[in-house]
């Protein structure tokens, strides 16, 4: 790509100062660097050190607007860092920048320079053509829309219209500079908006070099290379005010101000959000995020309330639960007697002991848990169809219809540039351009997934060594608590069983695993995506994405697979045990509850869940609080004479090129929680209902409060990460379907309901030994019975002959026994029935509300093509008066040429 550069400066460098400042003298008395000294660069100001304000974004003459400010320190290496700089600062100049250095003798600590920056408006004007940025050149004619009936109940959520709509609405076309008077510019200075100013300087900033002109040296060039060798320590765009109060200086338009008091406030959590005034402080990436983040907060107040009405469904229907009467019946759970659940420690147990677990499965494993999966599939698509049509309405607002296809032209990273050293004609453009050769590529690539799969069977070994622990550790608890009401934990030891303590302790212990691997593994993603070396910004966002999704997929939702997929489908039967990793490991599989494997998938749930938002909000909220109480002491405390602008947003957290795509990462890593476990757990849409109402706040106070000013960037929508949603919404028809059939207790209860049970009054009386098969203790193996002392005190050999298992077997002494009845099979075929109904029903009904909903709204339909009929009507119009006043203009030019000729002696004579 071209550089466009400005005219050089006469002069280069000012003429050393014969009479140095002490304070900037070495050890050994010789100069640091010029910039150590004072001394100046061309379009440099020295700054009075008696300023009476300066909390201000403007240049010492107070016309000059601050785009981007760059800091820097003395050091050990100083003099090799001052030519760096020295030669940067020359480039910039030469790019039409103009700079202004504040001495370190001014700076709060005594030892930071400040260099500011300022781009006037021919490097405006150029740069915004370069980049086809979109500028109003009409004011819009379409009409506001209408009031809808019933409006003013909405008016407490609304906020006043000033901050809604901070500017008018207008038509845009690409900026073009040779037709700088076809655009609305009423002043040159406040024609871009700060959030432009910045973006063009920084564009500038990425790309100026800092070799000398006599020997290119490709790699060094931009300020981030400059930022990651210590030249500079940091580099930002301003905010335009404190947040706390508006701007003395009445040209500053105190947009921190209005986004602090009416955004990032909690106590302003139900009011709307203004889209607009972030889009045009932080730039159109950050905008777009809020907006996504705001409406998937909207949409999970419906969920929620479905979540609620099942949960609440479970409560009522609580006393009609026979199933869970019946295990809890002395005279029925309390007389069956049941297998061993491990080897040697375990011993025989009664079935009323999961009582307990059995009442509370009951309230997520109920009637409405299907109605609560059917509505949850066709949420997700309402979200997501509903979603494209408010991100179309958006683009158009923002101007965004045409941005993709000019980001991926335009948008290549610096890295790209100076690391593909091979140059090739663009079919396109017919421009010499940077490119990665096949055979590098495929190299980077094969590395590049070859990484990605180690560290996905990494966490998948971590999961085995997870599972390994339950199988291990259940023995244990099962040995401590078996005589539980006479221990030292009888207060907790009829509440807590060993399944119960095993899967809590076991979800703990994965979650302490998936904090420490995403630590590892976020180094590793970044590194393996830098090696690829992405050739747009857009390009690196969706391979990072991609990367990071797949290694947190696995490592968030492994675990909630293992329990609602394969824990207790795998088990065998007395005499017959399947084992993990063979028989020699004496580690055998576990088996579910009476009631199933549900409870324990709502508590895997609900422990990671809730265990990644209260670590997210304390590293988000709590963390920075502290840091906030102390920065506000000296903010506050310092005047604004003396504490600049500068000097406070340095003080602030720098926002990383990383920081969005964290937000992102953490809210589709909530919502696979919420679609593809949901059966499982009604409520976790109200808790991330609750959490998102939160991270809203939190995330607007973060970006006001504590980060300084990103540099603002485009982005038409939300990248990759909804590709990822629209799979996730899939894959959550999928695994909910599998819930309810193999997880959940419900088709086997309806299948003996309706085919087993002849009394049907009775209703779901005697399910319970139903559901179980009976072994011969005579005829268990020595290595799985209990060692001597582990029975307890009512087991007598003698009387009880048989132990219950939960399948559907035959007894002993039958012909075919301990082989599967044929209800086993008609259940079986019951579930995959229903996974193929449930399946086929969602998934018409999504393809069908999605054909039905157009992604964009007819309204935007017609003011994109009234747009773009305009800007053809108007440059016509324009070439037309331009061409028109050209040619009056030439007419006019001869004929006063042609009236100051002397006339010719042939023309004086009359004509005969």
């Amino acid at each position: 790509m071209k550089r466009i550069t400005g005219k050089t400066k006469e002069a280069t460098l000012i003429e050393m100062s014969n009479t140095l400042d002490p304070q900037i003298e070495g050890n050994n008395g010789s100069i640091n660097s010029i910039s150590d000294r004072g001394t100046q660069l061309p379009g440099h100001r020295e700054i009075d050190k008696f300023e009476e304000n300066r909390d201000s974004v403007y240049f010492k003459d107070g016309v000059r607007r601050i785009d981007f400010v760059l800091s820097y320190v003395d050091d050990k290496d100083g003099d090799k860092k001052a030519e760096r700089r020295r030669e940067f600062e020359a480039n910039l100049e030469k790019s039409g920048l103009e700079l202004e250095t504040e001495d370190k003798s001014e700076s709060d600590d005594r030892k930071t320079y400040y260099l500011k920056i300022h781009a006037p408006w021919e490097v405006l004007a150029t740069y915004a053509d370069v980049l086809k940025i979109k500028v109003p050149f009409k004011a819009s004619d379409i009409p506001k829309a209408r009031e809808v009936p019933l409006e003013w109940l909405t008016h407490p959520f609304r906020l006043p219209d000033g901050i809604m709509r901070p500017e008018p609405d207008y038509f845009t076309a690409p900026f073009d500079k040779s037709k700088v008077d076809f655009f609305l510019i009423d002043d040159k200075d406040t024609f871009f908006p700060p959030s432009t100013r910045n973006r063009i300087v920084y564009y500038i900033l990425t790309r100026c070099p800092y070799y000398k002109e006599d020997r290119k040296e490709r790699d060094k060039t931009g300020i981030k290379r400059l930022l990651n060798n210590g030249t500079y320590t940091s580099a930002y765009p301003l905010h335009d005010c404190r947040y706390w109060k508006k701007a003395q200086d009445m040209q500053c338009e105190s947009e921190r101000y209005h986004l602090y008091r009416h955004w990032a406030r909690f106590l302003c959590f139900y009011k709307e959000q203004p889209l607009n005034l972030i889009k045009k402080y932080y730039g159109e990436k950050i905008g777009i995020y809020f907006a996504w983040l705001g409406f998937y907060t909207e949409m999970l107040f419906f969920a929620a309330v479905m979540g609620v009405i099942c949960f609440v469904y479970g409560v009522l229907s609580y006393d009609d639960n026979i199933t869970s009467k019946e295990i809890c019946d002395p005279e029925i759970g309390g007389k069956i007697v049941m297998c061993p659940l491990c080897d040697k420690k375990c011993s025989y147990w009664k079935l009323n002991s999961t009582c307990l677990s059995s009442w509370q499965s009951h309230l997520f494993d109920n009637e409405g848990t299907v109605f609560f999966a059917i509505f949850m599939g066709i949420w997700v698509t309402l979200f997501l169809e509903f979603w494209k049509r408010r991100q179309a309405r958006l683009e158009y607002e923002w101007d965004l219809v045409d941005f993709e296809e000019e980001q991926q032209q335009l948008q290549i990273r610096p890295e790209y540039e100076l690391k593909c050293t091979g140059r090739r004609l663009n079919r396109f453009t017919q421009e010499m351009e940077p490119y990665l050769s096949f055979p590098s590529k495929c190299a980077r690539f094969c590395l590049s997934g070859a990484t990605v799969l180690f560290w996905t069977f990494l966490i998948v070994a971590c999961i085995m060594g997870v599972i390994a622990y339950r199988l291990a550790v259940y023995a244990a608890f099962a040995s401590v608590m078996k005589d539980s009401p006479t221990s030292k934990i009888q207060l907790v030891g009829s509440l807590i069983t060993p399944q119960l303590a095993t899967s809590v302790t076991a979800s703990c212990i994965n979650f302490v695993i998936i904090l420490i691997l995403n630590f590892l593994y976020e180094q590793v993603a970044i590194w393996i995506t830098d090696m690829e070396i992405p050739k747009t910004h857009l390009e690196y966002e969706n391979k990072l994405t991609m990367k990071m999704f797949m290694f947190q997929f696995v490592n968030y939702y492994s675990s909630c697979f293992y329990v609602a997929f394969f824990k207790g489908k795998f088990v065998g039967h007395p005499g017959n045990y399947s084992y993990m990793f063979g028989k020699w490991t004496s580690l055998r599989n576990e088996e579910c509850a009476p009631g199933g494997c549900l409870i324990e998938l709502t508590t895997q749930l609900l422990i990671v869940m809730a265990g990644k938002q209260m670590v997210g909000n304390v590293q988000e909220a709590l963390l920075p609080l502290l840091r906030n109480w102390w920065g506000s002491r000296k903010g506050r405390s310092h005047p604004e004479s003396t504490y600049s602008r500068w000097e406070q947003d340095h003080d602030l957290q720098n926002f990383s090129q990383f920081g969005l795509f964290y937000e992102y990462l953490e809210m589709v890593i909530q919502f696979g929680f919420i679609t593809l476990f949901v059966a499982s757990f009604p409520l976790a849409p109200l808790l991330a209902l609750f959490n998102n109402i939160l991270e809203v706040r939190v995330d607007a106070w973060k970006f006001t409060t504590q980060f300084r000013r990103p540099v603002a960037a485009k982005a038409r929508n939300i990248g990759a990460w909804e590709e990822i949603l629209n799979v996730v919404a899939i894959l959550s028809v999928v695994t909910n379907a599998f819930i309810m059939a193999f997880t959940s207790d419900m088709i086997p209860r309806l299948v003996y309901l309706y085919a087993y049970h002849g009394d049907r009054e009775a209703a779901m009386s005697g399910y319970i030994t139903n559901s179980l098969s009976l072994y011969n203790i005579s005829q268990i193996p020595e290595d799985n019975l209990p060692e001597p002392g582990e029975n307890p005190s009512w087991f007598n050999s003698s009387t009880i002959i048989t132990c219950s298992y939960r399948d559907y077997r035959y007894p002993p002494g039958h012909e075919k026994q301990y082989t599967h009845t044929m209800q086993f099979w008609h259940i079986l075929a019951a579930k995959l029935a229903f996974i193929i109904i449930m399946e086929h029903v969602v998934f018409v009904v999504k393809f069908f509300v999605a054909w039905l909903i157009p992604d964009v709204p007819s309204d935007v339909k017609a003011r994109i093509k009234r747009e773009r009929f305009l800007v053809q009507e108007y440059l016509h119009n324009y070439e037309v008066e331009k061409l028109k006043m050209q040619l009056s203009q030439s007419f006019c030019l001869s004929t006063e040429t042609a009236s100051l000729l002397p006339s010719s002696p042939s023309k004086q004579q009359p004509v005969e």
